[in-house]
């Protein structure tokens, strides 16, 4: 494929200093679909861009058909920073770019970044959102629930989980005190395209079977949307489930000791016992953390410092 690289200001500090990032085109000899593909919206999450860097060097002796638009650090500034989120002095209101889809040309600063890049991912007939949940969790990839396209180029992408995701009037609470209706992957899953979020395991550290299953990923969505050609390869063994987006989280502060017997990818049984949350200095246990309901195990706490509130385990419905 064809290939160019341009850089793209997506918006200017109060010095001046712009920040910008860089989007490469691939383009086929024949006629197809625009697919519009990005990593490290979290600046930790750079599993995502190590994904595209390797994509990148199949992509030039591929032949293909439309057009791949690839964004491999699409929010630089917590990039610089190795930071999920942007500091306070630059967006305060709006800290996580992945909340503020599509954006918004004369707002924050995230607001204009988003909005630099939607001129892009607005135009796409598909989105891939590459993430890495960090050490805690199972490679997953999460679609809008109710929509069939998003679901089929989920099981294209493949990885062991696929999470179904209810929105808007259909989700929990949670779902709306969280602003999730500002990601990615919903904005746009309004608008018609189809899109889904990998979620590729780790951060801050290229992981390689993170990054193996995300390059094997992306490109079977190519070959889906029939960008590339080709058979989709196995990638895991996807189970479909729903994200109900309850958490089991800590009733206090403390250190959580995960249990032994359970990791990430495991069947659990409501009641099922995952770790025990006690005080440091005075031994006291605080909380028996037990599975909230019969599912898939995908995310179980790792780092033993915890904050009041914060997630120690997540448990997804199995769907038939």
């Amino acid at each position: 494929m064809d290939h160019t690289a341009d850089r793209l200001t997506l918006a200017r500090l109060p010095s001046g200093v712009e920040i910008a990032t860089t989007v490469h085109t691939y383009e086929g000899a024949a006629d197809g679909p625009t697919v519009y593909v990005q990593a490290a919206q979290h600046g930790q999450e750079i599993n995502g861009t190590e994904t595209l860097r390797r994509v990148h060097d199949r992509l030039l002796d591929a032949e293909g058909a439309g057009r791949i638009v690839a964004v491999p650090v699409a929010d630089p500034l917590t990039f610089d920073h190795v930071s999920y989120t942007t500091p306070e002095q630059f967006d305060s209101v709006n800290p996580n770019m992945n909340r503020v889809w599509p954006g918004d040309p004369d707002g924050t600063l995230h607001q204009r970044m988003a909005a630099a890049l939607w001129e892009y991912a607005g135009d796409a007939d598909a989105i891939v959102d590459l993430h890495t949940g960090g050490p805690n969790y199972l490679t997953h990839v999460v679609f809008m629930e109710g929509d069939e396209e998003s679901r089929a180029l989920a099981e294209a992408f493949g990885t062991d989980l696929l999470l179904s995701e209810e929105a808007g009037e259909d989700a929990d609470a949670e779902w709306a005190a969280r602003d999730f209706g500002g990601k990615l992957r919903v904005a746009a899953t309004d608008e018609g395209i189809p899109s889904i979020t990998p979620e590729l395991a780790h951060n801050k550290q290229i992981v390689e079977d993170a990054v193996e299953r995300g390059v094997v990923g992306t490109l079977n969505a190519f070959r889906h949307l029939g960008v590339l050609d080709g058979a989709i390869e196995e990638n895991g063994d996807p189970t479909l489930a729903r994200n109900h987006l309850g958490r089991v989280t800590a009733d206090d502060s403390g250190l959580f000791r995960a249990s032994p017997d359970h990791a990430v990818g495991d069947e659990v049984e409501e009641g099922e016992h995952l770790g025990t949350l006690y005080d440091p200095a005075s031994y006291e246990v605080l909380q028996e953390a037990r599975a909230d309901r019969d599912g898939i195990l995908y995310s179980l706490a790792q780092e033993a410092t915890v904050a009041g509130g914060d997630t120690l385990l997540n448990v997804a419905w199995r769907r038939e």
